[in-house]
């Protein structure tokens, strides 16, 4: 079984979206959403989650043991989203061994060349497209 780590913050809507097509397009994957806070990983519960866990910590462990990790772009970049995704955040996302598969925001401040301007529910089909791509190709070795 394939372990999705979802992370988000402030709302938790991007996570939130992502939880519910996830969950529609992987149904066998353990979905765990992280939010770096309660609202986030709350909402992201509501939408379908199998586990959820708030804070600095829970990014830490659960990226440790994740096969795919996705959320908003900036959940890469240290104090992104008003100062809630601290460097150790940022780190843990970055350097675990998960294929990371990321939503571009257009209220973070980093702007990724060649990437057509859409809506943001185009670009989370996208990713979800992509993780099933993953996944299947997981499921075939």
């Amino acid at each position: 079984m394939v372990t999705i780590v979802v992370i988000d913050g402030q709302g938790g809507g991007v996570g939130k979206s992502l939880v519910e097509q996830i969950r529609k397009a992987i149904p066998k994957g353990k979905i765990i959403a992280v939010g770096s806070n309660a609202a986030a990983t709350s909402n992201m519960m509501k939408a379908g989650a199998d586990a959820g866990a708030t804070g600095e910590n829970a990014v830490l462990y659960n990226c440790r043991y994740a096969d795919i990790v996705t959320g908003p772009i900036g959940i890469v970049l240290a104090n992104s989203m008003l100062g809630e995704i601290t460097g150790k955040m940022a780190y843990a996302v970055s350097d675990c061994d998960a294929k990371k598969i990321l939503i571009p925001a257009s209220k973070c401040p980093v702007s990724v060349v060649g990437l057509a301007e859409k809506p943001l529910g185009k670009y989370i089909e996208e990713a979800v497209s992509m993780m099933k791509a993953y996944v299947s190709g997981l499921d075939s070795r």
